[in-house]
């Protein structure tokens, strides 16, 4: 029950340091008077942190250990987080935004492996568990971060952004019990080095798929407040309707982990999620303001592709160490594509001035997403595919 406990307040604060930049975002660069490219680095520093630091996870929890590395993670967030809301500079707010997107970087990578070594049995209902955990965090972060700001006198902005290091300071409760049963090299991966998975298919698969669909995520949690707002919405209104996007994930982040993991191929969902990519985004370009509340729960439920490719990670796996390394491939490499998203989305509106051009690159993308992701539900097994490479370099 403690791990249980630990596994759901890790993951419900992967996602604040964030997604809590988003609706203050033009607060924040006011207020540290960053320029358009301090702005737009601040934006895709998540999947810097997560292409950089996730690939580091596997290694790091062999050397320190499973449990022990996600307090380490945590406690990263809280200092991260606490620090960066009372600095000046803004290559100082940069740093500290990379420690804490740091912390939830790595405790990314580990929740898989986490669920495998501790609930083996219970992948899907887990990971639905904790997917819903981290789906109302990330709500939670979109919804009250401008109401807590606009409680927090002059400087708004740091109260809405400190706020969430308070709640990561109570995840780590549980985290100190945990360490006493530390649990090392055999759930973390080390048997199986990254270079191995990128010989592999499903690997790759799963690491472009992971990579495009957070493009996806990491742009809408960027810049898409920023787009209601210059579609005539307030500060308040634009952060209600990015919560909308990420509150329809609640519900379905529950029920996606737990319908996936019954299916041998999961290619009905996934052509489901996709296609609401598709309507919500044409929406955007067509009525902007007219039908912006229908248009985020559409494109809230296609970034639901989050929790599933979350799931397709255990169950393409058979054992602890094979999803640590799966993870930590597939993460690693997969953000390393989706850093391109946010930065890109923050160019491209600069350089055009308008919001149509990013959302029809968002649409184009669709499509090689789909594809990787279809790869990626057919039913097989990483350990599979390399006892196979193993046989095949013996003959």
């Amino acid at each position: 029950m403690l791990v249980l406990v630990g596994i759901v307040a890790l993951a419900f604060n992967l996602r604040p340091a964030a997604v809590s930049v988003g609706p203050l975002l033009d607060e924040i660069s006011d207020g540290l008077h960053m320029n358009g490219v301090e702005t737009s680095l601040l934006t895709a520093l998540p999947v810097v942190c997560f292409a950089s630091v996730g690939a580091l996870a596997p290694r790091l929890a062999t050397l320190v250990g499973l449990h022990r590395l996600a307090f380490l993670s945590l406690l990263g967030v809280v200092v991260g987080l606490a620090a960066r809301a009372h600095v000046d500079a803004p290559w100082s707010f940069l740093v500290l935004s990379f420690v804490s997107l740091s912390g939830m970087a790595a405790a990314n990578v580990l929740l898989p492996s986490l669920v495998k070594l501790h609930f083996p049995d219970h992948v899907g209902t887990v990971t639905a568990l904790y997917s819903t955990a981290l789906a109302i965090g990330l709500t939670g972060a979109s919804v009250f971060t401008v109401p807590i700001a606009e409680h927090g006198g002059s400087s708004s902005w740091r109260t809405g952004l400190f706020a969430w290091a308070l709640l990561a300071a109570v995840a780590a409760v549980p985290w100190l019990g945990l360490l006493r049963g530390e649990r090392r090299t055999h759930a973390s991966g080390a048997g199986i080095p990254g270079s191995a998975v990128a010989r592999t298919r499903l690997g790759w698969a799963l690491a472009i798929f992971f990579g495009l669909q957070s493009l996806q995520a990491y742009s809408i949690f960027g810049w898409f407040a920023e787009l209601y707002r210059d579609n005539g919405f307030s500060a308040h209104t634009a952060g209600l309707l990015l919560g909308v996007i990420t509150g329809i994930t609640i519900p379905l982040s529950w029920l996606i982990p737990r319908t996936a993991a019954r299916l041998r191929h999961q290619g009905g969902v996934l052509t489901v999620l996709m296609a609401c990519y598709l309507v919500g985004y044409t929406g955007l370009i067509v009525a902007p303001h007219s039908g912006a509340w229908a248009w985020a729960v559409i494109v809230g439920t296609g970034s639901c592709t989050f929790p599933l490719v979350l799931t397709l990670i255990g169950l393409r796996t058979r054992t602890p160490a094979g999803t640590a390394a799966l993870s930590g491939f597939a993460q690693s490499v997969g953000y390393l594509i989706a850093v391109v998203g946010p930065f890109g989305v923050g160019l491209i509106h600069d350089a055009t001035g308008s919001w149509r051009p990013p959302l029809i690159v968002l649409i184009v993308i669709c499509v090689p997403q789909y594809v990787a992701g279809m790869a990626a539900c057919r039913p097989r097994y990483l350990e599979d595919e390399l006892e196979e490479q193993q046989a095949a370099s013996h003959d």
